[in-house]
């Protein structure tokens, strides 16, 4: 069993070639043979200190795949250094703790030349590449010593409950969270902190587990003023949004940076839960205009949306006809972005314009045979409310923009035009 496996460590690619020859070498030497077992140990040993291209040894490549044996044999060089690391600064008890084979991580904490808080080149300690993998025994022996600290960040400043709960690894997430010198708000170089990770991942149970606690701030803001239940409204996690919104002290109103609210961003992204679950509540705001003054109606219809503009619609707050900063309405925005159906929508509804002109004179019929979404000017033009012929700022009417030889569609006749007009 031995024998295979040194033959399986010195086969592998990115073993040195020192390892590779030594092996060949002996097994020449006796004559095609298997080897003995002392013979396989002095080979061993003769090549521990050898390295591959990516600066890992034998001791490295045994710790990353488990083999407890190896590690236990390889260990009792003379001049075998524990903590020497690999190109990326990683050691064997990193790539243990890492890969979780808890075995081989036993085994190299029993030894006192061993720093089980040693950091990589990315600054990420054993305890941090084992919270952030979910391997509850690894992180369950590393917290039991003095010399690790569960607080220890990496380059990012993401410290090991900051990488589980945004991995959702319950487990770990509790067991940090059972220690009194873990910070449950502490952020990272963006200002995110565990809460925000976990509802940006949609990590129900996580996101529960960290609002247990009093000392965690559902409203803190990261660089970007994004709050947890932005998050959770972007990325669209329905679950997380209810959670949230059970707490009293959440504003579901926080606008970011640029205006958005969480119902700015669900109509964005096209979160049609997420929205559901926003106008449930009372307080919501269905009509915030953002900085560049788009309503959440405007914004799903812009984007094709058709449901969330459904779902905008049945409030009876919402106006169909409101205006961004250049008075594009959103039958207008649907129009000139071609959204068919939030176009078909919009017209269901009673009290939508069709000739609601924009700060141009521009109107939705306008705007959809300029980009030429045909399927657009059709509906529109079927409604006998639309006017063909009423010229915009510039004095230019419908039939006009034909002449010029924009993409407008040419079974719209002056003649048709005519006749509808005359019963309007």
């Amino acid at each position: 069993m031995l024998g295979a496996m040194l033959k399986q460590l010195a086969s592998r690619r990115g073993i040195s070639k020192t390892t590779r020859e030594a092996f060949r070498k002996a097994k020449k030497e006796f004559g095609g043979r298997g080897l003995q077992l002392p013979d396989m140990l002095n080979i061993l040993k003769r090549t521990v200190t050898s390295r591959s291209e990516y600066g890992s040894g034998p001791l490295l490549w045994a710790a990353e795949n488990g083999h407890e044996g190896v590690v236990r044999i390889l260990l009792e060089g003379k001049d075998i250094n524990p903590d020497k690391t690999d190109r990326w600064g990683r050691t064997p008890l990193s790539w243990a703790s890492g890969r979780g084979h808890e075995g081989v991580v036993r085994i190299l904490l029993e030894r006192k030349d061993i720093n089980p808080d040693k950091t990589d080149r990315w600054g990420r300690t054993p305890l941090l590449w084992a919270s952030s993998r979910g391997h509850e025994g690894v992180v369950k022996m590393l917290l039991e010593r003095n010399d690790v600290d569960p607080e220890n960040p990496d380059k990012k400043r993401r410290t090991p409950l900051l990488w589980a709960s945004g991995t959702g690894y319950e487990g770990v997430v509790r067991m940090l969270l059972e220690r009194s010198d873990v910070n449950p708000n502490k952020p990272d170089k963006w200002g995110r902190t565990p809460l925000s990770w976990s509802s940006r991942g949609g990590h129900e149970a996580v996101v529960r587990m960290l609002l247990e606690r009093n000392d965690v701030n559902p409203n803190q803001r990261d660089l970007f003023t994004l709050l947890p239940l932005m998050y959770a409204s972007w990325r669209g996690h329905e679950g997380v949004v209810r959670i949230l919104l059970e707490r009293t002290d959440v504003n579901p109103n926080h606008r970011e940076f640029f205006g958005l609210t969480p119902l700015s961003q669900a109509s964005w992204f096209g979160r049609e839960g997420v929205a559901r679950v926003l106008l449930e509540r009372k307080d919501v705001n269905s009509n915030h205009r953002d900085f560049y003054s788009l309503t959440p109606l405007s914004r799903a219809s812009w984007k094709g949306h058709e449901e969330v503009v459904k779902v905008l619609l049945e409030r009876s707050e919402v106006n169909p006809n409101g205006r961004e900063f250049f008075g594009l309405t959103p039958l207008c925005c649907a129009s000139l972005s071609g959204r068919e159906g939030v176009v078909r929508t919009l017209l269901e509804q009673s009290d939508a314009d069709p000739n609601r002109r924009d700060f141009w004179g521009i109107t939705p019929l306008t705007w959809a045979s300029w980009r030429g979404h045909e399927g657009i000017v059709r509906m529109l033009s079927e409604r006998n409310d639309a006017n063909l012929l009423k010229p915009d700022r510039r004095r230019q009417t419908l039939l006009s923009w034909t002449s010029r030889g924009l993409p407008i569609l040419n079974s719209l006749t002056s003649d048709e035009a005519d006749k509808r007009n005359r019963r309007i």
